[in-house]
């Protein structure tokens, strides 16, 4: 197919380019480079600098490509800024997700694959199930979740084939692609970068939670991982929409998570007690029962220990992450 994969210089989206041209498919990337690196485009996709506000241009865009499918991965995704700017969240994740539908649409574009997030739900029990309660805990959530609404609406009444994909903490590295955000809110590239000796101590945010050892317990999965479940996910659209709860099925604490990190790299990683984050819950592991039911998805870096590995090796390799390569684009 030719796939059309907005947000693809990121780090989930760049990792999925990768694995669809791997897998055949043509590959085009729409990505303003705002958060995203041209560096991490794959080669042999074509990167495309528009920005999805530009509703005009995105339309254009989507009638000179005519593509088969659209991936759409650009968004905001950092929970604490979400709570301090919700009209951020709750207007561009929200508007520019209507901007790309309306030009698919427009075009005659009926296959979607939404990146989604486990933050839609509201605290439960867990393993979090698809059917799990909804009741997001902050605006970035809510954005997601009123996509996910959006995209029930399209599928009834326009013919639009969707898959929602709830991810839970991606995390790790895939031939020669990281992670690399500015700034850097998640735990294991935090973490890596004290071992590298670019920041004194690991902060750990609220140590009083309902939890085991008070820190927030999290569900990590390979990015690698994530990405196959994206292209079978596309594949399985020929039977209808679907959503999906992607993780590992596995929670892992926050001083869990620093453990592990101090067997691979080797580091002693201090560490310092902050205040808790807003909107970050206490648990969030998936029960990923369904894709595997239904898609045979099953992860290949199954092991905390293996996705930490992955990230550390990337890291020692780009300790400046993208930054010192040029960016460029059309």
């Amino acid at each position: 197919m030719r796939i059309l994969v907005t947000g693809g210089a990121g780090y989930i989206g760049s990792v999925v380019s990768k694995l669809l041209l791997e897998r055949g498919h043509e590959v085009v990337i729409l990505d303003n480079l705002s958060t995203g690196h041209a560096a991490a485009v794959p080669p042999g996709a074509k990167l495309v600098r528009v920005d999805l506000r530009e509703r005009a241009a995105v339309k254009a865009l989507l009638r000179a490509l005519e593509p088969e499918a659209v991936m759409h991965f650009a968004a905001n995704i950092q929970v604490g800024e979400s709570v301090r700017r919700p009209l951020k969240y709750l207007g561009d994740n929200v508007r520019n997700t209507l901007h790309v539908l309306e030009a698919m649409l427009g075009a005659g574009v009926r296959r979607f694959v939404f990146s989604s997030t486990a933050a839609i739900f509201a605290p439960s029990q867990q393993p979090l199930r698809e059917d799990a309660p909804i009741g997001p805990e902050s605006p970035y959530g809510e954005s997601k979740y009123l996509v996910e609404r959006i995209l029930c609406w399209l599928g009834e009444l326009a013919g639009l084939r969707y898959a929602s994909l709830r991810y839970f903490n991606a995390a790790g590295a895939w031939q020669g692609l990281g992670e690399d955000h500015h700034p850097e809110t998640h735990l294991i590239p935090r973490v890596l970068r004290v071992a590298l000796g670019q920041a004194p101590k690991v902060q750990i945010y609220g140590q009083n939670y309902p939890t085991p050892d008070g820190t927030c317990v999290r569900d990590y999965v390979h990015v690698y991982d994530l990405a196959e479940a994206h292209l079978l996910a596309l594949t399985a659209l020929d039977g209808g929409s679907r959503a999906y709860n992607v993780g590992s099925g596995r929670g892992f604490s926050v001083r869990e998570v620093i453990e592990v990190a101090r067997r691979v790299t080797g580091h002693p990683l201090p560490v310092e007690i902050c205040p808790p984050r807003p909107g970050d819950a206490p648990w969030l592991v998936a029960d990923p029962g369904r894709i595997r039911r239904e898609l045979g998805w099953s992860p290949c870096y199954s092991e905390l220990e293996q996705i930490v590995s992955s990230a550390w090796e990337w890291h020692r390799a780009h300790p400046h992450g993208y930054s010192e390569e040029k960016d460029q684009g059309e």
